[in-house]
């Protein structure tokens, strides 16, 4: 039994490592720059080897952006769930999408570029999880912003996530890099200026 449980935890690890792997070297070379071999060189395996985790690269990708756009759902409902106060929960929803834009930059950039290279079924699921993720949003900035109309709080919503999410393309890496310290900082003052205009 205990064989078994380690077994299967390897098999998560792998799967997790596969995932992890895939959205840096997408993000760096693009979708169609990256062969299973160069996935399954980066985690140790042969490239078949992915297919015991994957149906295929493509599925691979559905993974990395259903997954993350699960993730940021279920974290904004988590986050309005921690206070009633409307101001409040818009505060901690903007840290909550900074956090996240600090910590996937990876995956920002392959959803900005290979979005289109989802199957058909992946990308409507994603659109889905994502719209979810936008209507707490607007649901949030209409208890904030009471007199304003709902284009106005949609628009504010994907201007902030369009402000947030700049910084995998917009920062430097390197020695003369701004600490990720800094850039939270700057990221939350300038969005949540933004929402108050």
């Amino acid at each position: 039994m205990a064989s078994t449980t380690g077994r299967e935890r390897a098999k998560a690890d792998r799967h997790s490592a596969l995932l992890a792997e895939a959205a840096r070297l997408f993000a760096e070379r693009g979708f169609t720059g990256v062969s299973l071999e160069d996935l399954g060189a980066a985690v140790g395996v042969s490239g078949p080897a992915i297919y015991r985790h994957f149906a295929n690269k493509q599925a691979l990708l559905g993974a990395i952006l259903i997954g993350v756009s699960e993730r940021l759902r279920d974290g904004g409902r988590s986050v309005i769930e921690q206070s009633d106060d409307a101001a409040e929960r818009l505060r901690r929803l903007v840290a909550f999408h900074v956090d996240f834009a600090l910590t996937d930059a990876d995956v920002i950039r392959v959803h900005d570029r290979d979005l289109a290279s989802l199957s058909e079924e992946d990308r409507r699921t994603v659109r889905r999880l994502q719209r979810e993720y936008v209507e707490m949003w607007i649901e949030v900035l209409a208890a904030v912003h009471p007199g304003r109309a709902e284009p106005d709080l949609r628009v504010r919503a994907h201007a902030c996530f369009g402000l947030i999410n700049s910084t995998p393309h917009s920062i430097r890496t390197g020695p003369d890099a701004p600490d990720q310290s800094s850039v939270r900082d700057i990221l939350t003052a300038m969005a949540e200026a933004a929402l108050a205009v």
